[in-house]
């Protein structure tokens, strides 16, 4: 059955914001929708790679007076058909965003389950790609694969589209000197605490989000209160101390995203304070700031690694480490302006 979402309030593609349509095609399809310039895929990241394959159907969309349009998957493919499922770069709100930002008007996200998993290569076109979706051109990566089995590839979608009259389009996956840029390397870097190498293939810093919860408060003991960010969905950083920029993503006055300003996160298990717990947390400080900021949703763009996780012989030694790292994250945001409307992405 279909369900279709409202702009996300709190983080809107353009305007508005593109509509969002979730499905679930074991159960049912949607009614046919407005004929569509198709790109299918899972797109984690949303990254420079993906904005080759967006802008291609853009171009194809607007040179046919079609819909533009993005096909995407939740949850991952890999963890239903059994393999470790990746950590996440972007939440479905988030992707929904940054397709906004390509002209993308439509995103379906389709469930993935066991028994969608066993559609064969030529039902998923004919019932969803083609039927459903109206899609007149269809445009995926070189690598697509889909269907039972992963059958399907792109010639299989390239003779079944012609015998319609359609059209169907193989992106090349875009590269550098270090290979593909894929959503899997990007995860590598962000993982290794790389999140300046991260930001040059997502074309953005690496964030995370997360509602503000309640701590210990031993931060504002010392000078330092902190943020501290409730089940965060993005894949973390290494453990370490980062230099970030913070957004506000419900405001007061009714803006949907509001830039809060530059700061210096901690992402770790406290080792000074929590010795031998294994939980990681999230704590975020903003530079010259002091706001109620407690249930809360930020977005916090991760800029620059400022140094490794490392356990203090004292509070005190580490207060004075505290007060070297928020100078040292001020030096590293301190050319980046604070958006007096909307987000710093």
């Amino acid at each position: 059955m279909a369900e279709a979402d409202a702009p996300h309030p709190h983080d809107p593609g353009g305007p508005l914001g593109p509509r969002v349509i979730r499905v679930d095609p074991w159960l049912g399809l949607p009614s046919r929708a407005p004929a569509s310039a198709l790109v299918i895929g899972n797109f984690d990241g949303v990254h420079r790679g993906h904005a080759a394959v967006l802008a291609q159907m853009g171009a194809l969309a607007g040179e046919r007076g079609l819909a533009p349009a993005v096909l995407t998957f939740e949850p991952h493919p890999a963890g239903v058909l059994g393999r470790p499922e990746p950590p996440r770069l972007t939440t479905v709100a988030r992707k929904a965003a940054l397709f906004g930002r390509h002209g993308v008007v439509e995103i379906i996200v389709a469930r993935f389950s066991s028994a969608f998993a066993e559609t064969p290569p030529e039902g998923f076109l004919n019932d969803l790609v083609f039927g459903a979706l109206a899609a007149r051109v269809v445009v995926v990566g070189d690598n697509f694969r889909f269907g039972k089995a992963r059958a399907g590839n792109f010639a299989f979608l390239e003779t079944s589209a012609r015998s319609r009259g359609l059209e169907a389009y193989a992106s090349v996956l875009a590269t550098d000197a270090e290979g593909p840029l894929s959503s899997t390397r990007i995860r590598g870097l962000v993982a290794a605490g790389s999140v300046q190498s991260a930001t040059e293939l997502l074309g953005r810093p690496h964030a995370l989000s997360g509602v503000v919860s309640r701590g210990a408060q031993r931060g504002r003991t010392i000078g330092f209160p902190t943020a501290n960010l409730a089940e965060v969905p993005e894949l973390l950083p290494a453990n370490g101390v980062y230099a970030v920029s913070v957004d506000l993503l419900e405001a007061p006055d009714g803006a949907p995203i509001r830039a809060l300003g530059h700061g210096v996160m901690n992402v770790g298990t406290r080792p000074t304070v929590s010795a031998g717990s294994p939980e990681r947390h999230v704590e975020v400080h903003l530079h010259d700031a002091s706001l109620d900021l407690y249930d809360r949703p930020l977005r916090v763009h991760v800029r620059e690694r400022v140094r490794d996780e490392r356990k203090f012989e004292s509070f005190e030694a580490l207060r004075e480490q505290i007060v070297k790292d928020s100078a040292a994250a001020r030096a590293l945001t301190s050319a980046i302006p604070v958006p007096e409307r909307g987000g710093f992405d």
